[in-house]
């Protein structure tokens, strides 16, 4: 593999390993641990190179890729579609803008359905969560005689994508 070229800088120029962040420069810059960084790594999200003294070294570029990582995360995406994202992406280089682009136009409709379901829970949540527990007087996902059991566990009011919110329902001391 073909070293990377030198980058000028005033009074010279700096060899390519001079390029090169160790762990705990890039963890200073990313704001990401270093045990973090070695996870990421042994996860396939990051990769670095081995010095002659076996140490580690990463890529400046790899900085961008942290920054995504750690954004995504805290969106709550799965490290899986992260990885499945990064690796459409040069593992040489840094992404440019267009490469960004087009890693963003796929996440855009998830992004989307995530959005809808927390505004949906935010409208709903000093009801009720639709679990069935049948104790509510008034409860706008009031799940009666748990019918909704047949679809599946957990809140199915609330993960359901079509439903619309209902109004709230009195509910007869009967049921």
């Amino acid at each position: 593999m073909a070293e990377p070229a030198e980058i000028s800088r005033r009074g010279g120029s700096v060899p390519p390993s001079a390029q090169d962040l160790t762990p705990g420069q890039l963890s200073a810059r990313s704001g990401v641990a270093v045990s973090a960084l070695h996870y990421y790594e042994a996860e396939g999200l990051i990769s670095s190179r081995r010095t002659a003294g076996n140490q580690r070294r990463y890529a400046r570029h790899t900085l961008r890729r942290v920054a995504f990582i750690r954004v995504s995360s805290q969106l709550g995406i799965p490290l899986r579609d992260i990885r499945a994202a990064l690796d459409t992406l040069p593992p040489d280089r840094a992404p440019t803008r267009s490469d960004w682009a087009l890693l963003s136009a796929g996440w855009r409709q998830v992004l989307e359905d995530r959005i809808d379901g927390m505004l949906r829970l935010r409208d709903q949540l000093d009801g009720c969560i639709g679990c069935g527990c049948l104790s509510l007087t008034s409860c706008s996902l009031y799940n009666s005689q748990d019918v909704l059991a047949a679809e599946g566990t957990g809140p199915r009011l609330l993960l359901s994508r079509e439903r619309a919110p209902e109004q709230p329902r009195q509910v007869d001391a009967s049921d």
